[in-house]
């Protein structure tokens, strides 16, 4: 496994297509949620150099992690489930800025799937490895098969990098927001946002947000 020096461990890509993708993201999600999607990416990294996985494309790797709560964000139309309608937005942003349709294509599966346990595994690298650093990001509620090898330096300096903000509450929220508006297409039964949605009405928390007290990052 390459070792990573602390000073790369929270580096983003310096590349055209990494700079257009956080400006078309950070204007329209919370600081929080903004945060989640850098760190899933520098997590997800981290993974793949955990698994030998070498041969990906990193600027889609980023793409798909930044951009993987994109159905989220306040500018919206909000009328899709929030993986479905970020995968959109993320697929259409980058044919823009010149990627071609297979490429695109990747990262729409990666982002439309990052919810889908048992289902992104099989759909290829970029699956894999988003929603994998995701689950990191998460610290052990879901997919805790690599949270233990990230080791706690590396954890310090992403987390110094992005701080948290209280991130599980505040996607949380903004899951539910977003299903709220049309549950019916944006809720559909089953599926995260539908759960959120009933486990709020009838709890006032999701279960996620519970197990995330005892998770290896908190909130």
């Amino acid at each position: 496994m390459t070792e990573l020096l602390p000073d790369a461990v929270a580096a983003l890509p310096a590349t055209p297509l990494a700079d257009a993708v956080i400006e078309v993201v950070r204007p329209v999600e919370s600081q929080s949620v903004f945060n989640h999607s850098v760190r899933s990416y520098l997590f997800a990294r981290l993974v793949a150099d955990r698994l030998a996985v070498f041969d990906y494309d990193d600027d889609l790797l980023f793409a798909a992690c930044v951009m993987h709560d994109l159905g989220v964000a306040t500018d919206g139309a909000h009328q899709e489930r929030f993986e479905v309608e970020g995968a959109e937005r993320a697929a259409g942003f980058l044919t823009q800025q010149g990627i071609s349709t297979a490429n695109a294509d990747q990262v729409w599966q990666a982002i439309a799937l990052h919810t889908s346990p048992g289902i992104a595994e099989h759909r290829g690298e970029l699956c894999v490895l988003l929603r994998a650093g995701v689950a990191v990001d998460f610290g052990g509620p879901i997919g805790a098969e690599h949270v233990e090898a990230i080791t706690d330096e590396q954890a310090a300096t992403i987390h110094a990098a992005y701080p948290r903000l209280n991130m599980v509450r505040s996607l949380t929220d903004a899951i539910v927001a977003q299903a709220a508006k049309n549950p019916t297409k944006n809720a559909p039964v089953p599926s995260v946002p539908a759960d959120f949605l009933r486990e709020r009405a009838a709890d006032g928390e999701t279960r996620l947000e519970r197990a995330s007290r005892s998770s290896r990052w908190g909130n």
